[in-house]
């Protein structure tokens, strides 16, 4: 079985030795370890993909949740394996209901398998999405849509989840947030080509570019703003000369977007990709 363990906490000495030297002295191939220590943010942050029998799972995360109150470590171990029949989700949104509408039509019809099992939004905008397919709504923006991110992780953790879905969720989650969940857990709709359009306003940048090819993104969130080569899937459309902005936005907003968002979460969940060392890599 595959697993994932990740600690983040204040930044102090001797905090991956004790984790590395427990899950070793279990008998754990080690596939995949990073670590990130920032002195200016006090933050320390590690990543561990081991490899291990699956009846050791829960023995792992009892002993790895002491050594994380010992040390002041929020540690998560996660198996995408444990639920890889039908892993719990936990949708994100913002404005933009046509990219989680069309993400829960799909798990209705059976296209992708999965269970939402939480829709989260910084704004109320898809909350009657929410209640439409009768699945938990928590908002966690304070009415200006400023994102408690603490709230944020309180209710991933509540909710047990396996993948996290930026559904044009229009916030940008701190690294400590990304760490919590790294190893291919944050999936993200960039409504734009990247690498070539990133930020807030990819069409009007692209339209700006005389482009006539506009698309949108599907990858997966890494700590590390604009590392690239995170990419699931990406989908274009095609517009003829003279196309007006706003005709091109409807047509990204109202189709190609969730396309792409359906397509790429079904990967994912599908498992036919994973990450690996900030790599998207066909799952053997």
């Amino acid at each position: 079985m595959q697993i994932i363990i990740t600690a983040v906490g204040p930044d102090s000495v001797r905090l991956a030795d004790p984790i590395i030297h427990y899950v070793t002295g279990q008998g754990a191939n080690i596939a995949e370890i990073q670590m990130y220590d920032h002195d200016e943010e006090a933050l320390f942050a590690m990543l561990i993909r081991i490899h291990l029998p699956t009846d050791q799972l829960e023995e792992i995360r009892n002993a790895l949740s002491q050594i994380g109150q010992l040390k002041n470590l929020s540690v998560r171990v996660w198996s995408p394996e444990e639920r890889a029949a039908r892993p719990r989700l936990a949708i994100c949104t913002t404005y933009r209901q046509e990219p989680p509408l069309a993400l829960l039509r799909a798990i209705r019809d059976g296209q992708i398998r999965a269970e939402p099992a939480v829709m989260i939004g910084n704004r109320n905008a898809c909350r009657g999405i929410a209640e439409q397919f009768d699945i938990d709504w928590r908002n966690v923006g304070d009415g200006q849509g400023n994102t408690n991110d603490d709230k944020l992780v309180e209710m991933l953790d509540q909710y047990d989840v396996d993948y996290v879905v930026l559904a044009r969720y229009m916030r940008i989650l701190p690294a400590a947030t990304c760490w919590k969940y790294a190893g291919g857990r944050i999936i993200n709709l960039h409504h734009g080509l990247l690498p070539s359009f990133p930020g807030f306003r990819p069409y009007h940048d692209a339209y700006a570019g005389r482009m006539l090819t506009y698309g949108a993104t599907c990858h997966f969130i890494v700590p590390e703003l604009d590392a690239g080569n995170q990419t699931i899937y990406q989908s274009t459309f095609t517009v003829p000369p003279g196309t007006r902005l706003d005709e091109i936005i409807r047509l990204g907003q109202q189709d190609n977007e969730p396309r792409c968002l359906v397509e790429g979460v079904r990967r994912v969940v599908n498992r036919e990709v994973q990450l690996h060392f900030h790599r998207v890599v066909a799952t053997a």
